[in-house]
């Protein structure tokens, strides 16, 4: 994994794991403003030729440090996230179900977004 660079596109909504110059796999989130900031991640892909490296997980633990690192929270909606946090309860404090459930009222409100 050392030769992967896992980079934040905050403004398109992707953290991106990268190799010799080419995304090979990104997590797709968004922001949550209210009812407080958190990172909402959406969609984790791994491309094909690069699976089974531990990208997911990287990107996952980048997603977890990147909220620690700006006091902010993950509600994580991605179900590779959910499984990823579910394994590493040190590293990906549960979100509160209120958060969860404002996550996923503005996903529904926002499909054209993923």
């Amino acid at each position: 994994m050392s030769d992967i660079e896992i980079r934040d596109d905050r403004a398109a909504g992707r953290l991106e794991a990268v190799a010799a110059g080419e995304v090979v796999g990104h997590i797709e989130y968004f922001v949550l403003d209210a009812p407080e900031r958190a990172l909402v991640p959406v969609h984790t892909i791994v491309e094909p030729a690069h699976e089974g490296k531990g990208i997911a997980g990287s990107l996952a633990r980048e997603l977890y440090g990147i909220a620690r690192r700006e006091c902010i929270t993950v509600a994580p909606l991605c179900p590779y996230v959910v499984k990823w946090a579910e394994r590493h309860p040190d590293e990906a404090p549960a979100a509160d179900p209120e958060l969860l459930r404002a996550a996923k009222e503005w996903l529904v409100a926002h499909p054209e977004l993923f």
